[in-house]
């Protein structure tokens, strides 16, 4: 009997915890600075597979010494990271509003790529 009402107790429990958690909503890419007219990648590829394009990409550079746009942590950054109306980035160590934040808070993932690279885009 206890066991069965520590089951439902936990199962509650793990409910109000999973819908605790906001559905991520991030933001639209800021055309301005895109080069192209859409991602380098379909939506659903890029949800998926992003970190290990990211990685791909880093291992290019800094291994081998190649250098491209397509799949690089600063082009991303460039198109999806939005001022507010203010004209002020979100800060990627606080909140839900930067555009990597929005899912790695979501999926409970760390981001270090912020730790050498910028989290707000270049001006051009």
């Amino acid at each position: 009997m206890n066991l069965r009402i520590s089951q439902i107790g936990f199962g509650l429990l793990l409910s109000v915890a999973v819908n605790a958690v906001e559905t991520p909503n991030p933001p639209k890419a800021n055309k301005q600075f895109s080069t192209e007219q859409s991602c380098v990648e379909p939506i659903e590829i890029m949800r998926r597979y992003h970190g290990h394009f990211l990685k791909h990409h880093r291992n290019d550079t800094m291994h081998s010494g190649v250098r491209t746009t397509q799949h690089s942590l600063i082009e991303c950054i460039n198109c999806h990271v939005t001022a507010d109306d203010d004209g002020n980035y979100p800060n990627v160590n606080e909140g839900s509003e930067h555009f990597c934040r929005s899912c790695h808070n979501y999926a409970a993932v760390t981001i270090d790529c912020f730790q050498c690279h910028a989290s707000k885009p270049e001006k051009k």
